[in-house]
C-alpha cells in the first residue's frame, strides 16, 4: 500500500475529501467518528450530519465566504452522527480548487465530546453563543440576528444557567472548551 495512502486511512483524526459538500471519499476515523465504516460515505451530503438545515446552509454561508478569501476554513461547531447523537467537532478544511471553494477540498473532523459535553440548546441559543464567542456585544448580536439587545441579554441568561456559569467570562471559557 502506498504511503500516503496508509496516512490517510490511518490518519488519527477523521479526514475526508468533499465535492460541493458531497463526501467522495473518507477516512476509518471519519467512519469511527461518524458511525459505520468508510465504505458507508461514498456520495452522501454533508447535510445529514448538521443538527439542522439552517446550521448546514448558515455554516456553509459563513465558510463559503472565508473560503474565497483564504482557501481555508476552521471552526468548532455541533453535528450529528449516523445514528442521530449529536456532538461537538472540531472542523477544518483547505479548499483544492481556490476559483471555486466548494467544488473540491480536504477537511478534518475531530471529535471533541470528551472534552466538550453536549448541552442542548435551540437554533437561537446556538446563534447567540457563536457570537458571543466572537467577541460581540449583545447590541451587535442583536443587530446581526435582528433581536433587541434585551432579548439577546435573555438568551445569554439562558446560556449562563445551562452551562451553569457566574460570569460571560466563564461562559465563553466553556463555550469554547478552555479549560477554567
Amino acid at each position: 500500500m502506498e504511503i500516503g495512502t496508509l496516512a490517510f486511512e490511518h490518519a488519527p483524526i477523521g479526514i475526508a475529501v468533499l465535492e460541493h459538500r458531497i463526501i467522495r471519499a473518507c477516512n476509518r476515523q471519519f467512519a469511527a467518528i461518524f458511525g459505520g465504516a468508510p465504505d458507508d460515505y461514498g456520495d452522501v451530503p454533508l447535510a445529514r450530519f448538521y443538527p439542522s438545515i439552517e446550521d448546514y446552509r448558515r455554516i456553509g454561508a459563513d465558510a463559503l465566504a472565508i473560503m474565497r478569501r483564504t482557501g481555508r476554513y476552521a471552526d468548532e461547531r455541533v453535528m450529528r452522527r449516523r445514528n442521530g447523537e449529536l456532538f461537538w467537532c472540531r472542523v477544518r478544511g483547505a479548499s483544492l480548487t481556490p476559483s471555486a471553494p466548494f467544488q473540491r477540498g480536504v477537511w478534518s473532523f475531530a471529535d471533541l465530546s470528551e472534552e466538550r459535553p453536549l448541552v442542548r440548546l435551540t437554533q437561537r441559543e446556538r446563534e447567540v453563543a457563536i457570537l458571543t464567542c466572537r467577541g460581540l456585544t449583545s447590541k451587535e448580536i442583536g443587530l446581526e440576528l435582528g433581536l433587541s439587545y434585551r432579548t439577546v441579554e435573555v438568551y445569554r441568561a439562558r446560556l449562563l444557567e445551562k452551562f451553569h456559569a457566574r460570569k460571560l467570562a466563564e461562559l465563553v471559557a466553556k463555550l469554547s472548551g478552555m479549560p477554567l
